[in-house]
Order: structure tokens, then sequence, then C-alpha cells
């Protein structure tokens, strides 16, 4: 009898054990299979104070959640800020990262500690310079061939030629095609046309935002008083050159070429402050960039690349754009 008890309290004692060894693996299984689950985007783009990257953002955010994705969206500010952005992003084992790089050469480190980590990573409205950063897609605006379309602009402001400024910004491989495009299409015109020449009299960092290109303006103003045009990379550049011509009393002699079509863009160029800009489409850039994502999960191939056209827009399309109504 008491064999027969020993032996019923062993079976008893290892189904117990058996059953609570099962429960640990369910529970860690459980887990694993929850962290696997979770999709997480992460999103840092140049700067966050401009209307072009709230767009893009916001498409790209609203494109990922669509297929269950959650969305942290940042604001780079500089290289060394963005950089720690990315490294987060790893640290939170984020399934993929989208970044508009604040500096395209200072973004290669961080592209490659995420690289190491098995993290894809895309990249939007400008690339990365580094080549040994992978980044698996690049989707931007064909900024080359808008730099062309926004020195066509000038020539047609400036049938005569006369004294330019460029308000550039080295830091950003997209700001950095737009002006190669505008000069060849420049030099170009001026070997057709030498009676004509439009002269560039300086290219100026504008840091791609108001301020630092207002006080470049103004700067420009003093050292040539008979400028003629000006050549911004985007609408906040443009707008900080719009303040100093309005200041100076100059806003009505020297003709403005900017760059985006974000609203703040379109109405100066309604108002007649602006003259012209080739219009890009960030909405369509960030929706793309997570549509490659997408692909790339899925085992489909993808583009390394993708360009997006611009579009020139006059004050007669401000005049007729239902969004400014």
């Amino acid at each position: 009898m008491k064999i027969i008890n020993l032996l019923i309290l062993s079976v008893v004692l290892a189904l117990v054990t058996g059953c609570g060894e099962n429960k640990t693996k369910s529970t860690n299984s459980a887990k694993t299979e929850g962290q696997e689950n979770k999709k997480l985007l992460g999103i840092t783009v140049m700067t966050l104070a401009n209307p072009f990257f709230v767009e893009l953002t916001n498409a790209a955010k609203e494109e990922a959640e669509k297929h269950g994705y959650e969305v942290v969206i940042l604001s780079g500010d500089d290289a060394d800020k963005q950089s720690k952005q990315i490294n987060d992003f790893i640290s939170q084992k984020a399934d993929a990262i989208i970044i508009a790089p604040k500096d395209t050469l200072a973004i290669g480190q961080p592209i490659k500690a995420a690289n190491a980590a098995g993290i894809p990573v895309f990249t939007a409205d400008t690339g990365c310079s580094d080549k040994d950063a992978k980044v698996v897609c690049n989707v931007m605006t064909d900024n080359f061939g808008g730099g062309k379309l926004a020195a066509k602009a000038m020539i047609q402001g400036l049938p005569n030629g006369g004294k330019i400024l460029i308000l550039d910004y080295k830091k950003a491989q997209s700001c950095i095609l737009r002006v190669d495009g505008f000069k060849a299409v420049i030099s170009a015109h001026n070997e057709a046309n030498p009676s004509k020449k439009i002269v560039i009299v300086a290219e100026l960092d504008g840091a791609a935002s108001e301020e630092p290109s207002k006080k470049a303006t103004e700067d420009q103003l003093n050292a040539n008083p008979d400028l003629k045009g000006i050549f911004a990379i985007n609408d906040p550049s443009a707008l900080g050159a719009v303040v100093a011509l309005k200041k100076a009393d100059k806003l009505k002699d020297i003709k403005i070429i900017g760059f985006d079509g974000q609203r703040i863009g379109k109405e100066a160029i309604l108002r007649g402050e602006i003259y012209a800009d080739p219009i890009q489409f960030p909405k369509e850039i960030g929706r793309l960039a997570v549509q490659q994502m997408l692909a790339y999960k899925n085992g489909d191939e993808v583009k390394s690349e993708i360009l997006i056209d611009t579009k020139l827009y006059f004050q007669a399309d401000a005049q007729n754009d239902p969004l400014l109504k």
C-alpha cells in the first residue's frame, strides 16, 4: 500500500511540474509573439518647423497606420539630435526608419548603426551622401529638374538680365541639386544671350530658414544695391528674403524665386511677393516612402530611388488655386 501511495504521489508531482513548465513556456511564447507583432515605424525629418515636413510626415503616418504600424515622428533640427533620435529608434527595435536628413553626410553614421541592427532605412526629400551607409530607397523630388525650372522662371522674370543672389543650404543633398540645376540653365542662357546675362554675384547660406536668409539678403543688398533677383532653395528662405526686401523698400524691384509650393509660399506668390515656385508634393513623398517600406517588408523588389517632378507655380496659378480661396 505504501508503495502504491508513493507511486501515485510521484505521478501527481510529475503532472503538476509538467503543467507548471508548460504554463511558463506558454507565457514566454505569448510575450515573444506580442513583441514580434508590434510594428514600429520611426520617422525623423529635418525640422517640423517647416510646413513641408509636417505635410510629408502626416501623409506617411496615415499610410503606415492603415497597415497597423505605430508611428513616432520627430523633428531632427540638428545633426547630433537627429543621430540620437535614430539611435533611440534602434534601441526601441523599430521595424523600419524613415529619415529626411538634416545633414546628408553626418547622417551616414547613425544609418550604418541601423544597418548593423538589421533595421531597414528609407530616406525622404533628401538622400544620404555617405556611400557606406545602406538606404533601401530614397524618395525625393527631382531637385535638379526643379532647379532648372527655377532658372527658367528667373529668366522669364529678368528678360534683360541682371545681378542675382542664391540663398543655398549645402548640408542638404536636395538643396545642392536645386542649385546645380539652376546654375546649369543660367549658364546656358548666358552663353546664348551675352547681352542679357544673369550674373550670380553671391551664394550665401540661408540655412533653409527665414531669419538667416533675411540676414544674408540684407548683407547682399548693402554689397549689391542694384540686385535684380534672388533664388532661394525653399519657401522659408524665400520669405526671409521678402522680409529683408520689404524693410529696404525693394520688393517691387527684385524678383524672388522660391522652391516648395507650401501654403505660405503660395500665399506670398498670390500677394506678388514671390515671383514663382517650382512646387513639390510632400504628401506624395511621404506616402511613397511608406509604400516602399511596405513593399520591402513584403519581400517585393524596391527601386533604390524614386524621383517626383516639380511644376512651376506663378501668381496666375495662385489666383486660380482652390486651396487659397
